[in-house]
């Protein structure tokens, strides 16, 4: 079997390198990634896996996980300019969500879109950005 080595530790072995493999190993990979956000007790560090979506108001970047909200520095540009990498998608010029959490979008009144998280909470998506959704779906393989 071929292998890929990423680092000194750790070793894939696969019968064939294709995308599904390249897919795994990308989504292996966010686990270690993450965001140092702010609450009311200081800094606190925020594993990609668990957000949900980034919602910018008032230029103020702000982190959405299961059950808690978290300010984050930075802006919507850095975000974004790292969103492929990280397993984000823009959905709208305030909000970025992880497709990972995206349970449906679906079509509501006035031919609106929403997100549906896998929490149930809803999401306005902004047709100017349904492609790089699209994107993110054949990406991710969903």
């Amino acid at each position: 079997f071929p292998t890929r080595r990423s680092s000194d530790l750790e070793i894939v072995e696969y019968p064939e390198w294709n995308r599904s493999v390249d897919d795994l190993v990308k989504k292996i990979g966010r686990m270690d990634m993450s965001f140092v956000a702010k609450n009311d007790d200081g800094s606190v560090k925020i594993s990609i896996l668990d957000i949900y979506y980034i919602h910018n108001v008032e230029r103020k970047l702000f982190v959405y996980t299961k059950g808690d909200c978290f300010r984050l520095d930075g802006s919507m540009n850095d975000i974004e300019s790292r969103a492929f990498e990280l397993g984000l998608v823009r959905i709208s010029r305030t909000c970025i969500m992880n497709i990972e959490h995206l349970k449906e979008i679906r079509q509501i009144r006035n031919s609106h879109l929403e997100a549906v998280m896998d929490k149930d909470e809803k999401l306005i998506v902004s047709r100017k950005y349904l492609g790089d959704i699209k994107k993110a779906f054949k990406r991710e393989g969903v």
